[in-house]
């Protein structure tokens, strides 16, 4: 029985467990795989945020490629967020809009984000990301929303990314399938350009073909 008087959903169940650990890094537990064999080498905060090593990659590549707007589907508690807004700070430059379906975790994240002195580089909504609207070019898209609708948000924004910009899509190990094959089907389709990061949940880090040069 959880916070409405019926069984926890997974989000829910997840956030008591992030309470309770207070921060504390932990192993990465997700199960072993043929890309990743050994994935207690890398470290999680909880088991729905970003591995604390893709969390650094994330903020690194944002120092990196300087976007000016960052579209983030799936906020969850807004930790991926944070560290990405960290390295808009860095820059000195752009802003991310991150969405999050769920009202419970949103309250959550909406919470924790204004809390921190980067809430000025951070948009945060409560809605679906197939219904979002964005305004303008975007230069980072990270998709780590609900598993079965990644490749229809993709292509939902996919002409408003930049062909010089980054597609980043979390959860894409061989286990969980699902995103895998829709990342590998996004590149068959002749959309994307997509490299497989060997990370214990996957990462996919990718760019569209049309308009590069």
């Amino acid at each position: 029985m959880g916070l409405f008087g019926k069984k926890l959903k997974q989000e829910h169940k997840v956030m008591l467990q992030v309470e309770r650990a207070q921060g504390k890094r932990l192993p990465e537990y997700h199960r072993a795989t043929a890309e990743c064999p050994q994935p207690e080498r890398w470290s999680m905060y909880d088991s729905m945020t970003a591995e604390v090593e893709v969390l650094e990659f994330l903020r690194t590549l944002v120092t990196t490629i300087k976007p000016k707007l960052i579209v983030e589907t799936g906020s969850f508690l807004g930790v991926s967020t944070l560290w990405m807004a960290e390295g808009l700070e860095s820059n000195g430059l752009g802003k991310i809009v991150s969405c999050e379906y769920d009202p419970v975790v949103f309250a959550k994240a909406k919470e924790k984000i204004a809390a921190s002195p980067l809430s000025s580089r951070i948009e945060l909504r409560n809605e679906s990301s197939l219904e979002m609207k964005i305004d303008g070019t975007i230069d980072l898209f990270f998709s780590d929303s609900d598993l079965p609708i990644r490749a229809l948000e993709i292509k939902r924004f996919l002409p408003q990314i930049s062909p010089y910009g980054m597609i980043l899509i979390h959860d894409a190990s061989s286990h969980l399938k699902v995103v895998r094959e829709a990342a590998f089907e996004l590149e068959q389709q002749g959309l994307l350009s997509c490299v497989f990061l060997s990370t214990p949940r996957g990462i996919v880090l990718a760019q569209k073909r049309e308009g590069r040069k």
